[in-house]
């Protein structure tokens, strides 16, 4: 029998960074990776402290700003890589309305750190009303963080490539096949509707489709556009356009309503030819209000969820993980705000 701390079950952004945590905290775990690609692994990497539909920013972004760029550090130190992009998100304009109101909310303490107040102008694209800088924003190396940590995961013995089995956990022995663990935690994304402990947890799918293009004419590449989807270069020519939110078409295939949208979406600012070459799409795990969901089990105290990170899977997963490992470790309180009992 091998003796663990933690038993994380799920591989993406919430079951890697709470890795992350327990690295730091020299604890002994293993990450049940069932080897498909999740949400996160095909999501687009923004950091962004503004929701740019309204030019308003969200709760406690500061704060997951600063302590994701200091854990993206503390990753560096064990994989020898720097995963942070620093290709600030300028928002195109749709109007003069919105050049205002941006001023306007950057008038705002909350907001003062994040909007730029100077416009800029970007060649070769349609940008009539400019754009506007959003400071601190960012973007993550989604396949190179993916593939350092589980490099090293894998080369520690801290991964295990198989799907987990819920039948063959004992909570009251705290055993799981070959292994005795103090905890297990749950970060399974929308998986978690087939977890016996905690399928009731109120998260709900929202299906998101990206495409990769190859562009006719070349765009600045040291920023991340964004008009009504993000984009920006992933490397090999290609260019990461996306995502939709979509809530009820859930099946799983491509929906090219979705590509369709996204076609059009980026014809709007982009004047030139381009070629969609790859469609991709995955499941975000949201919450009705916005915020992770994370707990522990009403009756087996050595169980734990960690859920709901939404569209905001790097920094929640990032700061939200922390959290988690202090209660458990250190018995400090949940915030009421992420506390899985708000909902019951």
């Amino acid at each position: 029998m091998r003796n663990v701390d933690y038993i994380i079950v799920g591989d993406g952004y919430a079951g890697l960074f709470l890795a992350h945590h327990l690295i730091m905290n020299k604890k002994s775990f293993v990450i049940f990776s069932e080897g498909k690609k999740s949400a996160s692994q095909v999501s687009a990497g923004i950091i962004n402290p503004v929701v740019l539909k309204k030019f308003t920013t969200f709760w406690k972004a500061q704060e997951q700003i600063d302590f994701l760029k200091a854990s993206l550090k503390e990753i560096e130190s064990y994989t020898g890589e720097n995963y942070l992009i620093n290709a600030p998100i300028h928002r195109i304009f749709h109007d003069e309305n919105e050049q205002n109101l941006w001023l306007k909310k950057s008038a705002n303490e909350e907001l003062t750190n994040f909007l730029d107040q100077n416009f800029d102008r970007l060649n070769g694209l349609k940008n009539d009303f400019l754009t506007g800088k959003v400071n601190q924003s960012a973007r993550l190396n989604v396949s190179g963080f993916f593939a350092g940590l589980f490099s090293f995961l894998k080369k520690n013995d801290h991964l295990i490539n198989e799907k987990f089995d819920y039948t063959k956990v004992n909570p009251s022995e705290s055993s799981y096949k070959d292994f005795i663990f103090k905890n297990i935690i749950f970060c399974e994304g929308m998986g978690v509707k087939d977890n016996p402990y905690f399928s009731e947890i109120m998260v709900n799918p929202n299906k998101g489709h990206h495409i990769k293009v190859k562009l006719s004419q070349p765009i600045p590449e040291n920023i991340t556009i964004k008009k009504k989807h993000f984009l920006f270069p992933t490397g090999n020519g290609l260019y990461f356009y996306g995502g939709t939110y979509d809530r009820e078409q859930l099946h799983q295939h491509i929906d090219e309503s979705a590509v369709a949208q996204l076609v059009k979406g980026l014809s709007e600012f982009y004047p030139y030819n381009f070629e969609v070459e790859e469609v991709h799409f995955g499941f975000r795990p949201t919450v009705k209000d916005r915020r992770p969901i994370i707990g522990r089990h009403e009756n087996f105290s050595n169980l734990y969820v960690f859920n709901g990170l939404g569209a905001r899977g790097i920094l929640n997963g990032c700061y939200f993980s922390r959290d988690l490992i202090r209660f458990i470790e250190e018995d400090i309180p949940l915030h009421e705000e992420v506390s899985w009992d708000r909902f019951k």
